[in-house]
């Protein structure tokens, strides 16, 4: 339950703001940014998921000036952790309006990867895409204030 004011809050997302989701998955993307590259990609995403029949992972997606992090809902074990600076774009789906994906560059291989994940309800997914914009916006003052006095 988010209060009403959650988005003028700072001191929480300094902290990290945990959201619990279920993980559909991942796909390779050419470009960085872009509202038709994430709709197809999630597309791409939730079509391999519908697929399969597999339990969808739980995961704790903790939102924060420095990232994503991901940890396993169940247990607790620490999945991934993506560096702010790798994440060129997130955004909710227009048409899948309960999935929230992202866009970052894989640590290992460079290439650009977009994952999707599915949230119980539509303002939830829409929370999490303010969060992860908030934190570009937090990331890119302190980056600022700390080369300011250079």
């Amino acid at each position: 339950e988010l209060p009403e004011n959650w988005a003028d809050m700072q001191e929480p997302l300094l902290e990290g703001m945990c959201f619990t989701l279920k993980y559909l998955g991942m796909t390779l993307v050419e470009k960085p940014k872009g509202e038709d590259m994430a709709a197809a990609a999630i597309r791409r995403i939730v079509a391999t998921a519908r697929v399969g029949a597999r339990k969808f992972q739980k995961v704790i997606l903790t939102v924060s000036p420095r990232g994503i992090s991901l940890q396993d809902a169940d247990t607790k074990e620490m999945v991934e952790n993506i560096s702010i600076y790798r994440i060129s774009y997130c955004t909710t789906d227009k048409l899948q309006n309960k999935v929230f994906a992202y866009v970052a560059q894989s640590q290992e291989s460079g290439a650009l990867e977009c994952h999707a994940f599915l949230s119980p309800k539509k303002k939830i997914a829409q929370a999490v895409t303010l969060t992860v914009a908030q934190a570009f916006q937090m990331a890119l003052d302190l980056w600022e204030a700390t080369h300011a006095g250079r």
